[in-house]
């Protein structure tokens, strides 16, 4: 029953492949039959199938060369695995498919069951080793291989090699997409531990914002950005050149004798979305960034807001325009007694200088202007920052501050308490007002 069964597969109406190239012959011209050489026959199957099999997925290819085949009759089969290398008994499984129902859907290839089995589901003790190796608890044991190296998918394969796991790191790293695991660099998120008013703080800089806002008197918000080389240094980014022609920089960031670094210190006025930026070329020290305030404001502040009597300004708890500074609070009285405006200031508690507005209104969208630029000059970097806007219509002035600024002043405890600053009832060491005199610190006690 069996060998009738497999003769009628293959004792069709077709008469073997040897027969079938009597069927590609061509007649000469006396009329005569002349056969076509086996092997060319071979050779224009073996182009065909070269130039198709390439497009199909794996059912595909399945069933059309055991169509191929069929069609072949005797010998086919074996032709056929011949020429694409493809395993006789996956032919037979086609020919079966071609000859029986269609039992899969269109988008799949085997039945279920069907190719190896996976190697967690043949050794399940493998996800928890390289569950153990990848884990974050492992940093520090000396006892766990991967301890002191990047835990690369390669080096993790080796490591289980070494315990006797088969494994490559194409399946490592799919089984680590089954744990959960993905490729992450460092989050820059911690600051300090919390002080425990720290969100009190908040909401009494958002009462005094809205306070002023509501009297249409200025809100600031300012610090410092980071300082930037200035020359042929590379800067971070990308920028549209013509392809295989980068902009070419200097291989060290080593800073230029010459040409020196640049310290912008920004403030932007909350209420006009707007931003002014004093690009430093020297120290940056509490009178910098006073005087930074000051040119704002006669150049941009006074116009704006000309019935101003009070001044806001947002800054955070370190850096030139600290909490602790005593120049910077000497250098606002002087700036109060300049304008005549009750200056009140509000900083942010500690570890929370990201949450200072000016980061994230002003100078993110000036580091994404000139990314990819070298900032070859002093006109470069003031240029690429005056240039800066947004969507929303933010709008950026910036001027070079040539002017030296010296370090390491020593205020006394006299010259503190000339100043006219009276601290708030909640926590004065952030917040306070600096009044234009003494005298008018008086008046309005």
């Amino acid at each position: 029953m069996n060998s009738q069964v497999g003769r009628s597969r293959t004792t069709e109406p077709t008469r073997g492949f040897l027969q079938e190239t009597e069927d590609l012959s061509r007649r000469g011209e006396n009329g005569k039959v002349v056969k076509k050489n086996t092997a060319e026959s071979e050779n224009l199957l073996q182009q065909k199938l070269t130039s198709l099999l390439p497009h199909l997925n794996e059912r595909q290819r399945r069933l059309y060369l055991a169509a191929e085949a069929k069609a072949l009759g005797y010998g086919g089969t074996a032709l056929v695995s011949r020429l694409t290398g493809v395993d006789g008994n996956t032919l037979r499984k086609g020919l079966d498919e071609l000859m029986g129902p269609i039992v899969l859907p269109p988008h799949v290839s085997r039945k279920d069951g069907g190719g190896r089995k996976r190697l967690r589901d043949k050794d399940p003790k493998l996800l928890k080793r390289l569950e153990a190796l990848v884990a974050p608890e492992t940093r520090g044991d000396p006892m766990s291989p991967l301890v002191w190296t990047t835990k690369s998918t390669r080096n993790l394969a080796q490591a289980l090699k070494a315990e006797g796991f088969q494994v490559s790191h194409d399946v490592v790293a799919t089984l680590l997409h089954e744990l959960g695991y993905s490729l992450q660099a460092n989050r820059k998120n911690r600051e300090g531990s919390d002080h425990p008013d720290r969100d009190e703080q908040f909401r009494y800089i958002n009462d005094r914002v809205r306070e002023f806002q509501e009297a249409a008197q200025p809100v600031i918000s300012v610090d410092a950005k980071k300082k930037e080389n200035i020359g042929d240094f590379k800067n971070a980014g990308r920028e549209w050149t013509p392809q295989g022609e980068p902009v070419e920089v200097g291989v060290y960031d080593f800073k230029d004798p010459v040409l020196g670094k640049v310290t912008p210190y920004g403030i932007f006025d909350v209420q006009q979305n707007a931003g002014w930026v004093n690009v430093g070329t020297d120290h940056d020290t509490a009178a910098f960034a006073v005087e930074s305030i000051r040119r704002w404001w006669q150049a941009d502040g006074h116009q704006t807001y000309t019935k101003a009597k009070r001044l806001l300004i947002c800054a955070d708890g370190g850096g030139s325009n600290g909490s602790r500074v005593r120049l910077w609070k000497v250098e606002l009285g002087k700036l109060a007694a300049e304008t005549g405006l009750r200056i009140t200031v509000c900083h942010l508690p500690p570890g929370t200088s990201k949450w200072n507005k000016i980061e994230h209104k002003l100078f993110c969208h000036i580091t994404s202007n000139w990314r990819g630029r070298p900032l070859t000059s002093h006109e470069v970097a003031v240029n690429l920052i005056g240039a800066t806007t947004t969507r929303k219509g933010l709008r950026v002035t910036a001027q070079l501050d040539a002017s030296l600024y010296q370090t390491s002043i020593k205020v006394t405890d006299e010259e503190m308490a000339a100043v006219p600053r009276r601290p708030h009832d909640f926590h004065g060491e952030w917040n306070y007002t600096i009044y234009p005199s003494l005298k008018k610190m008086s008046r309005s006690c």
